[in-house]
């Protein structure tokens, strides 16, 4: 069976409380932004009866991506085989072309699942081990993968190169592709005090499948949390702008996993991400040079 398209424009998480909106008002104008969908496989590979219904609703409608929470590269245990199995047939049962997971762990070998995105260590032995396990991930799926960049709010103490420079690494010994949450850059340049331009200025093009835009909740003046329940602040539509014109346009999804509006005020920004994809596009056209 064929995979579907690749992702393109701007998208969305599907959330289960939207999911009534969005199969009501598809098809009309207020929609028309909205290119593409992502999901978290845990929440839908055991879905029966309506729910396994709906999503296959959707994905004869939306081009799909799927986004994993437990996987845990960077974790102690081993990777779970089993999981990664059913994974690999849900991704062709439904012709999803693209799977992602966070740059972190949640799990640990006394206490199982924790429930939360942990940082990697960012060391050249955790850069190794890391990428193994990606590499083995791929080569059970059979497919490429990206790894997404996390926010986190305590750095390692043995670490022995910035988060950058870590991401780089991993992408290179693990030969895969970055998920590049933006609002994530943001939110670490605050609580580490780095410039997230130039953290931006580092990241191979080349590897960028798809971006993450979101909302966060500033707990202190210095103190982001990335909650995703919040609106999306103007410095961080500015950091977006620059990754266009300095990296290139990619398809970007707007999540929002707290606090959700209606469909038509999650829209707003989903819009404003397309508008900001196509401004970009016409100031690229505008710096081609005149053909003769």
């Amino acid at each position: 069976m064929a995979l579907r398209s690749e992702i393109q424009g701007a998208g969305l998480g599907l959330k289960r409380e939207l999911i009534p909106q969005l199969m009501r008002q598809h098809g009309e104008p207020q929609l028309s932004a909205l290119q593409f969908l992502e999901i978290a496989p845990e929440n839908w590979l055991q879905a029966g009866g309506k729910y396994a219904a709906e999503l296959d609703w959707f994905v004869q409608r939306y081009p799909m991506v799927c986004h994993g929470l437990c996987l845990s590269l960077g974790g102690p245990d081993p990777l779970n085989i089993a999981f990664l199995k059913q994974l690999k047939q849900f991704l062709k049962d439904f012709e999803i072309p693209l799977y992602t997971e966070h740059l972190s762990y949640c799990s640990d070998l006394s206490n199982g699942y924790i429930y939360d995105l942990l940082p990697i260590p960012f060391t050249q032995e955790a850069v190794k081990y890391v990428a193994q396990r990606i590499r083995q991930t791929q080569d059970i799926l059979e497919q490429r993968i990206a790894v997404e960049n996390t926010s986190f709010y305590v750095a390692a103490p043995m670490s022995d190169m910035d988060e950058v420079s870590f991401i780089n690494a991993v992408l290179t010994e693990a030969d895969c592709d970055l998920h590049l949450d933006i609002n994530n850059v943001y939110v670490n340049s605050v609580n580490f005090q780095f410039d997230p331009y130039a953290f931006l200025d580092q990241i191979p093009a080349e590897r960028v499948v798809y971006g993450h835009l979101a909302g966060h909740w500033q707990a202190q003046p210095d103190l982001l949390v990335d909650t995703h329940g919040e609106a999306v602040i103007e410095p961080v539509w500015q950091l977006l702008t620059h990754a266009y014109r300095n990296l290139k346009i990619f398809p970007t999804l707007l999540e929002r996993d707290s606090n959700i509006p209606t469909l038509n005020e999650v829209m707003l920004e989903v819009k404003r991400i397309a508008q900001s994809q196509q401004s970009q596009l016409l100031t690229d056209a505008n710096m081609l040079p005149e053909v003769a």
